[in-house]
């Protein structure tokens, strides 16, 4: 089996584009994959084409090999471009392996040691504005059957917050948490806004309210600051989602910068670059919690590597998307008590519609984290993308 084409398909999905890769045999099998690099789908897209003329007539079995020569011979190594599209790549490569062996991926690397996963919410407060609203949209999530929910209660802020901001956003918090009760997880999104001083005031006062995490507290350039916000706070830091491969987290484990790793499947360098990290995590006795806000097929890679890995903790997904995200794949995702199922078809388990694909071309998206529309994140008719009972699996 060669390869014989690799291509990118974009998908407007109002808050982003998703970037999706497919990958051709000669033997008619092709393997579908996610390279969606939020505000820079046109240079990611662009970059999976190049990697076309390396890995063309190439058996695509052999995973192993050609990530490493993919890697090796960017010459400039990491960053977010490469490793998102060799992400996206080498995802659909797994998919065509686990298709030819009619086996799920998870099969492939060791097999299951769950069959299901539990998850929390992202996105369910759009686009709620006052506590009032929030509090409204987190009760609303809970009788949906999430039993956490995270968000970013702080505006347009950045490096520091003034007092009437810090009040604004505790009361927020205070407000959802009153509304959900103590048996919710509260997970407190930080989007990297801060300076050391202003997050270690943030995670002081959130320290009142028993959150499971606080994340990325500061920008994420500096890991050894990171580790002396963690160092100075009772409060758990969650972190890693802008972290590009095992290289990248070597330090991040060295340091202990913080209580939980999220490497993202569509920016560090695929399946296996996430089951590595996850080793290296297991080793610091660091849970496994995956940054993933994107798309069906990052959706159903990040599913496949909850399977398998035993210190995978928790998922993040979105509560709801653009309606077409029902017809642009065959993405079927059972979610029952606040847990998703694994999906046990052959390879990723989903494929792609590229006609209902072509109905949504790109459209250009600008960064909405510090310009006070954060809650504009999913559109008016928002719905479900998942079954509501555990029976739908393949």
């Amino acid at each position: 089996m060669k390869i014989t084409s690799i291509r990118t398909l974009i998908c407007h999905a109002y808050r982003t584009n998703w970037v999706f890769v497919k990958v051709q045999t000669d033997s008619g099998l092709h393997g579908v994959g996610e390279a969606t690099l939020e505000h820079r789908e046109l240079t990611v897209a662009q970059a999976v084409r190049e990697l076309e003329r390396s890995l063309v007539g190439k058996d695509p079995h052999n995973i192993e090999a050609l990530w490493h020569q993919v890697y090796r011979d960017a010459y400039w190594r990491g960053g977010a471009v490469l490793m998102s599209a060799l992400s996206g790549v080498e995802m659909a490569l797994w998919d065509i392996k686990g298709k030819a062996l009619g086996v799920p991926v998870y099969q492939l690397l060791g097999g299951k040691v769950r069959d299901s996963v539990p998850c929390y919410a992202n996105g369910w407060f759009a686009p709620a504005k006052t506590p009032d609203e929030f509090a409204a949209k987190a009760r609303l999530a809970v009788q949906a059957g999430f039993r956490g929910l995270k968000w970013d209660p702080f505006g347009a802020s950045y490096l520091e917050i003034d007092k009437r901001g810090l009040r604004e956003a505790l009361t927020c918090i205070e407000a959802v948490v009153s509304a959900v009760g103590p048996e919710v997880d509260i997970l407190i999104e930080g989007h990297g806004r801060f300076n050391v001083p202003t997050a270690i005031r943030i995670a002081h006062a959130l320290e009142d309210f028993d959150i499971h995490w606080f994340e990325e507290p500061i920008p994420p350039d500096n890991l050894e600051a990171l580790a002396e916000v963690k160092l100075r706070t009772r409060v758990p830091i969650a972190a890693g989602e802008r972290l590009y491969s095992r290289w990248d987290y070597q330090r991040f484990f060295t340091l202990r910068c913080a209580d939980y790793a999220q490497p993202d499947v569509s920016h560090t360098g695929g399946i296996m670059e996430v089951k590595k990290i996850a080793a290296q995590a297991e080793a610091n006795h660091i849970a496994i919690c995956p940054h993933n806000p994107s798309g069906p097929v990052a959706n159903a890679a990040s599913l496949q590597l909850a399977a398998c890995v035993p210190n995978f903790s928790v998922l993040e997904i979105m509560s709801a998307d653009v309606p077409h995200r029902r017809e642009i794949s065959t993405e079927r995702v059972g979610f029952e008590n606040g847990t998703l199922c694994i999906p046990d078809g052959p390879g990723l388990g989903i494929d792609l519609n590229e006609e209902a694909i072509a109905a949504h071309p790109y459209e250009p998206r600008d960064l909405r984290h510090y310009n006070g529309q954060l809650t504009n994140i999913r559109p008016p008719d928002a719905v479900d993308y998942f079954q509501r009972d555990a029976t739908s699996k393949s």
